[in-house]
Formats: structure tokens, sequence, C-alpha cells
């Protein structure tokens, strides 16, 4: 295996590997056919579900999304989108462990309030440590603060997930600056999370340096999400080969393609 082989071998998260670096949300489409088909065409191995609301078992006289995808294909990621406080965070997560039969790995998201969907960093870090201290494999969506990112790993979780922007806003990476400093200091994987809008947005963040990318909203809420799948799909495998290819370096002058030496004329 080459040098460039190994170091785009795949995303490894808590031990485990996975081929894929982008992770897709399973909420906003219009059916499960459609939810399914999406995230076949994203080429993701994990997807995030929000366990206060979608049944994976909590309702058995309703249509299970592990019906169209199973853990058996796929590594589910239970979230706990619509939490804002700790305790509902923590315990919305043991709810899921129970449902999946003993699952660890789990994505810890405690929001602020309803009109940013920011996150709420003191409730975040006090749940995080409670469920690392259970024995979770946490995986945590945070603000773009290097110090609140540094003080998650120092507690032990599996990723830090510094959002883009604004959960659903679409607007792409606001403060790459603060991505590159997390992403520089880190020694968890760094995955981008919420706010990417299409395709350019999820290689930026590869290009960055980040080791992943989740997104629901840009491919759910697309005119054609299963095309928006492959595109995202696309997007990232292309920005994480540009960040291993190394670009040449930004300059106030123009520098010819073509080697002036040796010219005919």
């Amino acid at each position: 295996m080459s040098s460039n082989d190994k170091d785009n071998a795949g995303l490894t998260i808590a031990g485990k590997t996975y081929r894929s670096r982008l992770l897709v949300g399973s909420g906003k489409y219009k059916d499960l056919d459609e939810t399914r088909a999406a995230t076949i065409a994203s080429g993701a191995d994990i997807i995030t579900v929000a366990i206060r609301r979608v049944n994976i078992g909590q309702d058995p006289n309703a249509p299970s999304l592990l019906d169209a995808v199973p853990p058996s294909e796929f590594t589910i990621l239970p979230n706990t989108a619509g939490c804002y406080n700790a305790q509902d965070a923590v315990y919305t997560l043991q709810l899921a462990r129970e449902l999946l039969g003993g699952h660890k790995l789990v994505k810890l998201e405690v929001l602020g309030d309803e009109k940013t969907l920011f996150p709420n960093m003191p409730e975040t870090l006090k749940a995080a440590e409670t469920l690392v201290k259970d024995g979770f494999d946490v995986m945590v969506y945070c603000s773009d603060d290097p110090i609140q990112a540094r003080m998650l790993e120092d507690l032990g979780v599996a990723a830090v997930m510094p959002l883009a922007s604004l959960i659903g806003s679409g607007m792409g990476i606001l403060n790459p600056w603060n991505l590159s400093l997390i992403i520089e200091q880190a020694k968890v994987p760094v995955l981008v999370d919420a706010g990417v809008g299409t395709a350019s947005d999820a290689a930026i963040a590869m290009e960055l340096g980040c080791d992943g990318v989740l997104m629901n909203s840009a491919i759910a809420g697309a005119r054609d999400p299963i095309r928006m799948a492959r595109a995202m799909k696309l997007a990232v495998e292309a920005g994480r080969e540009a960040f291993l290819s190394g670009r040449i370096p930004r300059k106030f002058s123009a520098s010819p393609s073509s080697p002036m030496a040796g010219r005919v004329a």
C-alpha cells in the first residue's frame, strides 16, 4: 500500500474504519424509499437518526426507519436532535442503546435555542462527560471554538463535529480559520456538521483537512436528492484527494504554466 493509499484508507472512529468519509442524515425525505435511495447514492456507511423524531422501534405499529436502512447494511448513528439540556440528551442516547441492542456509537447535540439551533456548549460538555463515563463512543456537534473542541477531546470523545454554519442554513463554511485551528490541534477525527449547502462546501471542508462531513438538509432538501447525494459523494472524495495532494501556494503574481527555459523563440 502506498503512503497515499494509507492516508486515504478510510475514516476511523472509535477503532472502526469506514470506507466513506460522508455521513448522512435520515430526516426530511418524502418517504422511506427516497431515504434509502439517497443513502445508497451517497455511498455513506453511517446514517444518523434523530431518536426523538424517527421511529426505530419505539412504536411497533408504525413504519420503522430500520426497514429502509437496516443495521445489517449501515451503521446507525443515534443523535439527540431536539434536546436542550444534558439530562434529556443522556436519557435519549441511553434509550437508543436499548433499542439498538447495546449500540455504543452515538452523536451528541445539545441545542441552545430553537431559532439558531446553535450548540449549548456548557450542557454539551456536561452530557459528553456523562456519556463517556457510561461507555458510549461519543461524536459531538459543537461550536467552531478551538478551546471548546479541546475540552471535549480531553473528556474522551470519539470525534468533534464543529458546525460550518447554522443547521439547515446552506451557508457553507463561514469560518475556515477556526476549523483549521481545530483540525491542527485535534487528535481525534474532526467532521464538519451543519451548514453544508452544495458539493463545493463539502469539498472545501475536506480540502481544509477535515476527516469527514455530515449532512442532511443539503441532500434531502435538494430538487433531486438522489443526484445531490451522488454529487456530495464525489465532492468529499475529491476534497480528500486535493488535501492529500497538497495545493499550490497562493501568490500575488502570475506564474507561467510552461517553463521559460529552453523555449524555441
